[in-house]
């Protein structure tokens, strides 16, 4: 009778490693999966924070660009005012408007895109129009370079957010 309890017991034994067995590796799974989750997620989260973190460096270019006509404006209007008013006080008071929206979109990381005397870039500059050189200064190198600008260009945080419109050589 002792043999049937020793065998008896032997197959419980037997049985309860198969079943720690199996659990251990239901645990493994599990465990790797969780793991693979938490992986997926982390970097899912530090995804969505970059696109939340472009979204709100890009989020004022609609604002921006409702402003540039009007600093458009005023350099159109310094630009062919006459010597004689350039002393005049409110003149001056204007100018300092100017000057306040310039300061304004510099701190919106707004930037002038450098044109006159440039090679033409097609990402940063829009043709108006060409300009044939004089026999005397016609060389290679100088095709394709600014040589007018009709409307200044801005970058955003280094992305372009309206293009120059330039004059440039055949």
């Amino acid at each position: 009778m002792q043999d049937k309890d020793i065998a008896g017991e032997k197959e419980n034994i037997e049985e309860l490693i198969k079943n720690l067995e199996e659990c251990q590796k239901l645990r493994d799974e599990y465990l790797t999966g969780w793991q693979k989750a938490m992986a997926d997620f982390l970097n899912y989260k530090k995804e969505e924070m970059g696109r939340v973190g472009d979204f709100l460096k890009y989020a004022n270019a609609g604002f921006v660009l409702k402003i540039l006509p009007i600093l458009d404006n005023f350099e159109l209007a310094e630009k062919i005012l006459p010597e004689n008013f350039k002393n005049d006080e409110n003149v001056k008071g204007l100018l300092m408007v100017k000057n306040q929206i310039q300061d304004f979109l510099k701190s919106q990381k707004v930037e002038e895109i450098k044109s006159v005397g440039e090679k033409f870039d097609p990402n940063s500059h829009e043709i108006i129009g060409e300009v044939g050189l004089s026999e005397d200064s016609a060389q290679e190198d100088k095709s394709g370079t600014i040589i007018e600008e009709i409307q200044k260009g801005y970058t955003i945080n280094g992305r372009l957010l309206r293009p120059a419109k330039v004059k440039i050589t055949k």
